[in-house]
């Protein structure tokens, strides 16, 4: 079995690490604090104290990259200069990978690489990013691409959902929130980690992949329901018809990895 390092065991990378060590997998995990330390060593994962700020630090750095395959599971930082600041947080990242014996990589990226264009997109849309967030993770993308010394496979995931990252709390009791008619974009955690597995399992590298589920439920039905489910005060919708929305393909990655959603409807996810 291939060695994998996760730069990012939080939210997903954590849960992710703990399922491939379940399939056999070595995994190394990164985090950014020192009371996270134990808790990776605790779940199996040989845990390594890293920090991108931007340049790459910490202890033990060559261990961390001593891997096969890596993957990449970090949101851009919150900051004013977002976008120049996470392309040198790449740049000092692809250094690294490059001296190692890393020979592949997975890239957790975002659907928010997509504007606004009230209507499908899929992984060949050339509109650029609005968002901030978008710009910056689309960069982070093109400086991957362009490394030859190792493969890349992208995943587009789209809104994040499971566990206890209910949507019911998100707008539950508030007033006049808007864009009610559009569609929404969301996928599971559990859906998000057999997707990277089987990025790897199937050996599908070089591809850009959305994924999302597969209905897009309103986003005044989906939160009133949500909110419903959880027993909280749902959310007031305007009534309006103007809205921006996009809805994002994912039939390049059920062809691809022959794949289908554990949860292909968002609505029928208990909180």
């Amino acid at each position: 079995m291939d060695k994998i390092s996760i730069l990012g065991c939080g939210w997903l990378g954590l849960p992710l690490a703990e399922h491939l060590i379940k399939s056999g997998y070595k995994v190394n995990g990164s985090t950014r604090t020192i009371k996270d330390i134990s808790v990776l060593d605790g779940k199996g994962i040989s845990p390594y104290l890293l920090v991108l700020d931007p340049e790459i630090r910490g202890e033990n750095i060559d261990g961390f990259f001593d891997s096969d395959i890596l993957i990449i599971n970090f949101p851009p930082e919150r900051r004013e200069d977002i976008v120049a600041y996470h392309e040198l947080q790449a740049v000092s990242l692809i250094d690294s990978v490059k001296r190692s014996t890393i020979k592949k990589v997975v890239f957790v990226s975002s659907t928010s690489v997509y504007p606004d264009l009230n209507r499908e997109v899929s992984e060949d849309e050339m509109s650029p990013p609005t968002k901030a967030s978008g710009k910056a993770l689309l960069k982070f993308e093109t400086l991957l691409n362009s490394s030859s010394e190792f493969k890349t496979t992208i995943l587009r995931f789209a809104g994040l959902i499971g566990y206890d990252r209910m949507p019911g709390r998100f707008l539950a009791g508030k007033k006049e929130v808007g864009n009610g008619e559009a569609p929404v974009n969301l996928i599971h955690r559990d859906d998000c980690i057999d997707i990277i597995h089987q990025v790897f399992e199937k050996d599908i590298w070089g591809e850009t992949l959305n994924a999302c589920s597969d209905i897009h439920p309103k986003r005044k039905d989906y939160y009133i329901n949500a909110a419903n489910k959880l027993g909280l005060a749902p959310p007031d919708f305007i009534e309006s018809e103007k809205y921006s929305y996009k809805i994002i393909n994912n039939d390049k990655l059920k062809r691809i990895l022959n794949y289908s959603f554990k949860y292909p409807d968002p609505s029928n996810i208990d909180e």
